[in-house]
């Protein structure tokens, strides 16, 4: 039992509904009753409703993410965080690590502290498996769930994210283009946003005609931020005898480890080898030579999410999958193109 079911019950709008819950004076007195007679009679207590008839919801939301110290989530929490504070809500942040049951437990605990809504940060919080989904599916029926950079289909979930496949498929194919024909792919996750960036990295080879060779995709097992150990991977690939010239990675930190091998072996890049890397992050600048890198737009995403996640608890008629574009950003670690 959720807010849409208390509008067909009680034969009004959802965004009826959510002015009874908040206390707004805009509502018919014959109305409220009705809608509260439905509410009593189906024992829906929304979390406005259970702190208080005809009183307004505390403004809190729930943000979840795996990991704080990662640049990229750490940097969506920033962003998330500062516009719901302007729009007048506070913030529950919980750090879950990658563990599943502790990514439920998280869920649960911040259900109980009766937030309005909450925003899973990243990917890693659903599961290809889709009946490891049901504790998302099942929060949703009580209050908003908001995802970035994910998605799943269900009633009471809204997302925003970006189109992860066509961006990495671009970045391939201007590879491609440029005149490369080895490029290694590396990724370290098997995320749903992991998952979609290596299927667009297939999915070039097969636009162009071309067999994409499963050898150069390689799991990095490690954390990204470990700069040296991805050098010393790709080091180690290389000494077993796989030869690339490009390097397209599924995040900054990955591309700067493929960098730091070339400079240490005295490769020319981006005229003997190409690297891209992927979140356009402060590392792109910071490298030397400047690294290229996909520009996923994370504050437009996190704009778009917090729009998104305000107009719901306002009773609002919100789209629940937002798509955004990619965008390849060339610097000194890649060769440009030249378009006729």
């Amino acid at each position: 039992m959720n807010i849409y079911d208390i509008s067909k019950l009680a034969g009004v709008s959802t965004a009826t509904v959510s002015r009874v819950i908040n206390g707004f004076d805009n509502v018919k007195p014959a109305t409220r009753n009705k809608v509260l007679s439905v509410m009593a009679s189906q024992g829906y207590t929304p979390n406005a409703f259970a702190r208080g008839l005809g009183l307004n919801t505390m403004k809190s939301i729930g943000i979840m993410c795996a990991d704080s110290s990662d640049m990229y989530l750490a940097k969506a929490v920033y962003f998330i965080e500062r516009d719901l504070r302007e729009a007048g809500y506070h913030c529950i942040l919980t750090c879950t690590g990658y563990n599943r049951d502790s990514q439920r437990q998280a869920l649960s605990s911040l259900m109980s502290q009766h937030v309005d809504c909450i925003i899973l940060v990243g990917s890693t919080f659903i599961d290809k498996d889709n009946k490891n989904n049901k504790y998302i599916y099942d929060a949703s029926s009580t209050v908003p769930i908001m995802m970035l950079n994910a998605a799943l289909e269900h009633k009471g979930i809204y997302c925003v994210l970006c189109d992860d496949y066509t961006a990495t498929q671009t970045a391939t194919l201007d590879l491609i283009d440029s005149g490369r024909r080895d490029i290694l792919y590396l990724f370290n996750s098997y995320s749903y946003s992991a998952e979609k960036k290596s299927s667009g990295y297939r999915s070039a080879f097969e636009l162009r005609n071309m067999t994409c060779d499963e050898r150069y995709l390689q799991f990095f097992n490690g954390s990204s931020q470990d700069i040296e150990g991805v050098c010393s991977f790709v080091n180690n690939l290389h000494e077993k005898g796989l030869n690339f010239d490009a390097v397209l990675a599924s995040d900054d930190f990955l591309a700067v480890g493929a960098l730091k091998y070339a400079i240490r072996k005295g490769i020319r890049v981006p005229a003997e080898l190409s690297v891209i890397g992927y979140n356009n992050s402060i590392l792109t600048n910071c490298s030397e030579p400047e690294l290229s890198s996909i520009d996923n737009h994370l504050e437009l995403l996190c704009q778009n999410l917090v729009k998104i996640c305000i107009g719901t608890l306002s009773g609002e008629s919100m789209p629940q999958k937002t798509v955004f574009g990619g965008e390849l950003v060339h610097k000194k670690t890649t060769l440009r193109i030249e378009k006729e």
